[in-house]
């Protein structure tokens, strides 16, 4: 410990360490620098970004919000319900014919066991391919019917939003002066707030608006 002492007293390590402290404190000072000449950097580009950017705001007194529950709507309005029902009707139609082509193929499939030792190599095989490829048309077309099912349907669902729910919402907006409307199935609602589910109402207008819409007749019906 003496010797360090001592060591650090002579004059020439004095003098560098002296210089050694002086030059951390220049780095730390010019690294400071440059990070504050970044952030100002950043804040004239953010400033920029916003210049546009108008600094009025809805106030509390001024905003008017409601709140409609579209799942709801879904669910209750007659106009929704109808067409639900066509759409379970074309699909109630493609089981019955699944059923009726399945039995068909069983059939064929049973006929062509009993007649396997009868048939030459060739005719069985000429069978069994026929055979398959009935199997996959009738998976070729089922597929494609039900996919016409679903299109025809939300063909329907569009048409109804834009020609006949969504004029009843912006009405109800104009009507009650409303600044916003949310879709309530992400919003939880106090039981002290009143008037600010109009899911009802909406329904409602929707109901003597509209009561049935027919689809489209989906392809191979």
């Amino acid at each position: 410990m003496k010797k360090t002492n001592e060591l650090l007293q002579n004059p020439m390590i004095k003098k560098y360490t002296k210089y050694g402290i002086i030059a951390v404190a220049v780095i730390a000072v010019a690294l400071i620098g440059v990070f504050t000449i970044s952030g100002i950097h950043k804040n004239s580009e953010l400033k920029k970004a916003i210049s546009g950017v108008s600094a009025e705001a809805v106030t509390g007194a001024e905003l008017r919000i409601a709140v409609v529950r579209m799942d709801v709507i879904q669910q209750e309005a007659t106009v929704l319900k109808d067409l639900r029902s066509q759409r379970e009707s074309y699909e109630k139609q493609l089981r019955s014919s699944l059923e009726k082509e399945q039995k068909q193929l069983e059939k064929e499939k049973a006929e062509i066991e009993k007649t396997h030792d009868m048939l030459s190599q060739e005719a069985l095989q000429h069978r069994v391919m026929d055979y398959q490829n009935r199997v996959n048309k009738l998976q070729r077309d089922l597929s494609e019917r039900a996919q016409s099912i679903e299109m025809s349907f939300q063909n329907a669902l569009n048409t109804i939003q834009q020609k006949h729910l969504d004029p009843v919402i912006e009405a109800i907006i104009e009507k009650k002066n409303l600044s916003l409307v949310i879709d309530g199935r992400m919003s939880r609602v106090g039981k002290n707030v009143s008037n600010l589910d109009i899911t009802k109402e909406v329904t409602d207008a929707l109901n003597k608006k509209i009561s049935s819409l027919k689809m489209a007749k989906p392809k191979g019906f």
